[in-house]
């Protein structure tokens, strides 16, 4: 088992344990990629101001996100497909999750159902829900939720129509894989992941399929999903979802000011600034750029968080000094969890608080609530 230090090399362990297939769909974005690729690089360019003969003693990387309680402020991502990074996959990074203090988020599109997780975990988790056309599904689907004890919805806003992923194309991206010869010489070198996955039973999307009416196999989830996500939502339809659920609501997908006004307006709790991770519109500018403006326009009124680009606890601090009072973490998570099941996303929790606390420290601080832009190099961050 080689050193893991930090979460590029759990992703160099995940690209040689996942197949092709799934490992690419994690880890790409939309068209060109400029917007992926982004979301990682503009936090390289922003510089941190080291300070010295301060009391590093008794630190703190404690805060609350929508009122719970999380020891960074980061938590999981909603991931599709989690469950075909690795078997069981949702059920392990709720676990994970739940032993390391920070929230887990269960995509609508995943392996592993909502009951799944309510059963493996004794902690509240939160649920991420797209907005399809048949309504009766979503409110049973928010039903279901209240029934888990779910303690947030994340309502993501940013999948009316689905951007072109040119990997998932060439790859023909199924779940579970279709028998071609490419896919079979491709599993065939990926024996621990057909382990697993001979192991359990969850292969297929478990919130969907024999929970919407004529869903019961792929073949029809995959006609009824290119059908159901819904080009026409819009504010309405936030306030719908709103009076459905009743209870704590994250928007997730804000990259405009006028939007997370809008936001505000609707009475969600948190906004999520995202871009999809780069995998709907290329060439929208990175989350980190776009954080600071949403910040100063909205930051006083509603809690803003950001996802997109987050590799290392660093970046996590950087985003917390621009004003974000939360991160969420998909593809670090995806990677431990590819590389070493539970105990991968358990490594790379610990990575990030690691690096978060001791660049807090370096940086003059012992309490994350008392960092802010001071902690950065003038000239090098995204302004307002």
């Amino acid at each position: 088992m080689p050193v893991i230090t930090n979460i590029e090399d759990l992703r160099v362990l995940a690209e040689k344990r996942v197949p092709r297939m799934f490992y690419d769909y994690a880890d790409s974005g939309s068209w060109t990629e400029g917007t992926y690729r982004a979301n990682e690089s503009d936090f390289h360019k922003i510089k941190l101001r080291q300070r010295v003969a301060v009391n590093m003693e008794n630190r703190t990387t404690a805060t609350k996100m929508v009122g719970i309680d999380t020891k960074m402020p980061v938590c999981i991502a909603p991931v599709g497909l989690t469950g075909m990074q690795h078997a069981d996959g949702e059920m392990h990074a709720a676990m994970a999750a739940k032993k390391f203090g920070i929230p887990f988020t269960l995509s609508t599109m995943s392996i592993c159902s909502i009951e799944d997780i309510a059963a493996h975990t004794q902690a509240p988790f939160w649920f991420q829900l797209y907005m399809m056309r048949d309504r009766d599904a979503m409110a049973r689907m928010i039903d279901r939720c209240k029934a888990a004890n779910v303690s947030a919805l994340v309502l993501t806003l940013d999948l009316q129509v689905i951007g072109q992923r040119h990997k998932d194309l060439k790859n023909g991206l199924t779940a579970p894989p279709r028998p071609t010869l490419a896919n079979i010489i491709n599993l065939m070198t990926k024996p621990r992941w057909c382990l697993g996955m001979a192991g359990t039973k969850r292969r297929t999307f478990g919130n969907l399929v024999g929970h919407v009416k004529a869903v019961t196999d792929m073949n029809s989830l995959a006609s009824w999903t290119n059908e159901q996500f819904d080009p026409t939502l819009n504010w309405d339809d936030v306030a719908w979802v709103k009076k459905q659920w009743g209870g704590k609501l994250i928007l997730k997908g804000i990259m405009d000011v006028e939007d997370a006004k809008l936001a505000v307006a609707s009475g969600a709790d948190a906004i999520v600034v995202s871009n999809h991770g780069g995998r709907q519109l290329d060439g929208a500018p990175s989350s980190i750029e776009a954080l600071p403006a949403i910040v100063a326009a909205v930051g006083s009124q509603i809690e803003v968080w950001m996802d997109g680009g987050i590799r290392s606890g660093q970046d996590v601090l950087k985003a917390w000094a621009l004003g974000a009072k939360g991160t969420m973490i998909g593809r670090a998570m995806v990677y431990g969890l590819g590389a070493m099941g539970e105990a991968g996303v358990t490594k790379a929790l610990q990575i990030i608080h690691k690096e978060l606390d001791v660049t807090m420290a370096f940086c003059g601080h012992t309490n994350i609530q008392n960092v802010n832009t001071g902690i950065l190099l003038p000239g090098t961050y995204p302004q307002a």
